[in-house]
């Protein structure tokens, strides 16, 4: 089969509770469970932070969270202290289906630049290796669910377009934060990159 569902950072931190939560962010559990058993792979990503990550709004003197500010690679968000390795944040949400997993890629544990995409750093550059592991096994058709839509699921969408991959966004089995209008924007580049938004 070359289909493969790709669901992206289904953790306790970015569920309600979290640290990062993501409203109705556990609502799409039992969707993404159900839709495991017609993909030909599973893959899941994890958001994989060292404690003091450069994203983190903590390590900014006079920066609160969601301030934007300027990195070597471009803009950056600071977010709240989350998915820190190890921690129970980090941990999926106790009810994904883990069993039906191929791949667990683990992002975002280079200390000094933050990891959306499931296929690149923030720098657009440095890869995680999952084009390669996709590519080899024929994976070609990708479908994507998962948190938050307006960051991590349209980052790794986004780029799966860009790197020649059939892609569409199952919008029931993501939610989003909608960041001073990013679901509006995220929506527009989306489409604009032929991503299919199912």
């Amino acid at each position: 089969m070359t289909h493969a569902l790709i669901v992206i950072d289904m953790q306790n931190d970015f569920c309600p509770g979290g640290a990062l939560a993501v409203a109705g962010g556990d609502e799409i559990v039992a969707g993404i469970n159900a839709q495991m058993s017609g993909a030909g792979a599973v893959i899941l990503t994890q958001d994989w932070h060292p404690a003091g990550h450069s994203s983190f709004a903590s390590q900014h003197a006079g920066h609160a969270p969601f301030d934007v500010i300027e990195m070597d690679y471009g803009p950056q968000v600071l977010w709240p202290d989350h998915c820190v390795q190890g921690s129970a944040g980090a941990a999926f949400h106790p009810q994904l289906d883990l069993n039906r997993a191929d791949l667990i890629l683990r992002k975002g544990f280079r200390a000094g630049i933050d990891s959306y995409s499931a296929f690149f750093e923030n720098d657009h550059k440095t890869s995680t290796g999952l084009e390669g592991y996709l590519r080899t096994r024929g994976l070609i058709q990708l479908d994507f669910v998962g948190l938050a839509t307006d960051f991590c699921v349209a980052w790794s969408a986004l780029d799966a377009a860009r790197l020649g991959f059939e892609v569409r966004v199952l919008g029931d089995l993501c939610r989003g934060i909608n960041l001073d209008g990013s679901m509006v924007r995220a929506t527009a580049e989306l489409r604009a990159a032929g991503v299919v938004l199912a």
